[in-house]
């Protein structure tokens, strides 16, 4: 009898427990949109070639943004192709209220005035940003990227960069919302940004 009691009340805490938990991960805030990515994101300033740029001057918009360098041979060009054909799949009026962002995580080749020219070659509306070292470590590593300077030895490029390839959805109050994948669809891409245009 003693036995059977201790293993019905192991049972009945063990189910105290499981509750108890299932209940707090319901209860968390931001359980389901980020990812699981709630803790990334946040202001930053960099150079356009029109001057600096704030996220937060694009409040009231919903921001696509893509952090790679303009020389990389494959992953950014086919990642910023995704995030432009998504924007055409918008309305002309919910892809005015998107501001597409490309960051370079490569200064001493990326100047603004060429990032401004290679991003509006995938986008007319797209700007390219980049600035200080210390400036983008700072974003990559507040938005979970990654990036490093690979020596190529006698090639004529001196060096490539490996980087993570995400693009990054952040709402019209400056808030970080989720990070898609690389190779996510043109078609999921744009149905991302109009959940969060609908969320007002």
């Amino acid at each position: 009898m003693t036995s059977f009691s201790t293993l019905r009340n192991l049972l009945i805490l063990t189910l105290c427990l499981l509750t108890g938990l299932a209940v707090a991960l319901y209860l968390s805030p931001e359980k389901s949109n980020t990812n699981g990515l709630n803790q990334l994101g946040g202001e930053f300033t960099l150079e356009s070639a029109e001057g600096k740029v704030s996220l937060s001057d694009y409040r009231g918009k919903v921001v696509a943004m893509y952090i790679g360098y303009a020389s990389c041979p494959d992953v950014c060009p086919t990642s910023l192709a995704i995030m432009s054909q998504a924007l055409k799949n918008l309305s002309p009026e919910d892809a005015a209220q998107v501001q597409s962002v490309f960051i370079s995580v490569d200064p001493e080749r990326d100047t603004p005035e060429k990032l401004a020219q290679y991003s509006k070659f995938f986008f007319p509306t797209m700007v390219g940003l980049t600035g200080e070292r210390t400036a983008i470590d700072d974003i990559v590593k507040r938005y979970g990227a990654f990036y490093k300077i690979v020596d190529m030895g006698d090639s004529a490029m001196g060096y490539a960069v490996d980087h993570s390839s995400r693009t990054y959805l952040i709402d019209q109050r400056g808030q970080f919302s989720k990070a898609l994948s690389h190779g996510t669809s043109p078609d999921d891409v744009a149905l991302a940004i109009r959940e969060l245009l609908a969320q007002g």
